[in-house]
């Protein structure tokens, strides 16, 4: 009879906890993260007045953007981490590759948020943003989306690669079906995300000065593409689920 406290236990996606304990790696990664999101925040000189301190708040909606995104990369980490407890040298290598690419890409992204939040404060007279992005010229931000998209196709790239490294490990991970649908569903969200920003890029450079902000609008396809490829993702999982009877057999999740 096998015993219970041996048999992984079942996190509400699917998956089994394979990664209770914290490896090394993750604990940095957490750590690189958690100091991105105060490179957000803080800045080189604090205010020294009201009139500055006022000026620094207006800046709270553009962190919160900020913040969101960032999580959203530490999260796709974080699961991973609890679904697989890996710790081997890909892992590592592409865990520090996260680390160093954060730690760049929290600049441009503070600086685009900057610049949007204060792009809406200027059109709805609402008191956010604090003008400190400056640009010298409409033509410089598709250039900006460039830098910005580059940063963000790595980033879901490595969330990518370590999902397609589970994959490859299916075997002696023992992934069972459901697993397997699951993981796969991931890797392919990880690809039409990095796609948003692949567009994005490719606009920034391919369209003439004049289209300004277009490169910016690849990223709203996300949530129109997303929840439509979630469903079919679940639909797939609950006909594994639903038994052999199903249309869809665990071959196919191989």
């Amino acid at each position: 009879m096998t015993d219970p406290a041996a048999v992984p236990l079942r996190m509400k996606d699917g998956f089994r906890l394979r990664g209770a304990e914290m490896t090394r790696i993750e604990t940095f990664t957490d750590a690189a993260f958690a100091f991105a999101l105060t490179l957000l925040v803080v800045s080189l000189t604090p205010p020294t007045s009201l009139e500055q301190l006022g000026l620094a708040l207006r800046d709270v909606p553009a962190f919160l953007m900020s913040a969101i995104l960032l999580m959203m990369f530490w999260w796709g980490h974080h699961e991973w981490s609890r679904r697989f407890g890996l710790d081997d040298g890909t892992t590592m290598g592409l865990s520090c590759a996260l680390v160093f690419t954060v730690l760049v890409y929290v600049y441009p992204l503070r600086f685009v948020s900057g610049l949007l939040v204060g792009y809406i404060g200027m059109i709805t007279g609402l008191p956010i943003g604090s003008g400190a992005q400056r640009i010298s010229g409409p033509g410089d931000i598709n250039h900006l989306f460039v830098i910005y998209g580059v940063g963000f196709v790595v980033m879901c790239g490595v969330l990518g690669l370590l999902n397609l490294h589970a994959w490859r490990m299916r075997e002696s991970l023992e992934l069972d079906a459901v697993e397997r649908v699951q993981l796969r569903g991931d890797i392919g969200a990880w690809i039409i995300v990095a796609l948003s920003g692949v567009l994005s890029v490719a606009l920034g450079l391919l369209l003439p000065p004049g289209w300004v902000g277009i490169p910016g609008w690849a990223y709203m396809l996300l949530p129109i593409v997303m929840p439509l490829y979630g469903r079919v993702n679940a639909r797939r999982r609950a006909a594994l689920e639903a038994g052999p009877g199903s249309n869809l057999s665990r071959d196919d999740a191989r």
